[in-house]
């Protein structure tokens, strides 16, 4: 089953958190995603832009014009940094899985586990099993 552990933290800029503690931060991600690569869990991952180029879409719907704002808007210090896509068994094993993320150690935001519904692979859209 296809989960999306969705990482959320403080966002900073990287003068502020200063060369050593990226330098640290960049070596714990990329140690973690090798973890999941070496345990055959992982499908993909990314780290995303700050959320100052954040593009948002709504609509009241039924026909309503679409709106476009600049930013996320999010009622929130702690924005979504990253995603990675992992392929376990079950929830429990998935739940281990984030608890080892190296943003769980920020002591801010969390990493919100999502069960994928659908996913496509070479165009071809599959179901969540």
């Amino acid at each position: 089953m296809r989960y999306t552990l969705l990482l959320h933290y403080p966002e900073m800029t990287a003068d502020d958190l200063g060369p050593e503690a990226l330098e640290q931060g960049q070596q714990a991600f990329t140690s973690y995603a090798a973890t999941l690569h070496s345990a055959g869990v992982l499908i993909a991952s990314e780290v995303l832009q700050p959320s100052s180029n954040t593009t948002t879409l709504r609509s009241a719907g039924g026909g309503a014009p679409v709106q476009v704002q600049d930013g996320p808007f999010a009622d929130t210090k702690d924005q979504l940094g990253g995603t990675f896509v992992i392929d376990v068994p079950d929830l429990d094993t998935a739940i281990e899985w984030a608890k080892q993320a190296p943003s769980m150690g920020y002591g801010a935001g969390g990493v919100e586990v999502r069960p994928g519904a659908v996913y496509t692979v070479d165009g071809v859209w599959t179901a969540n099993a």
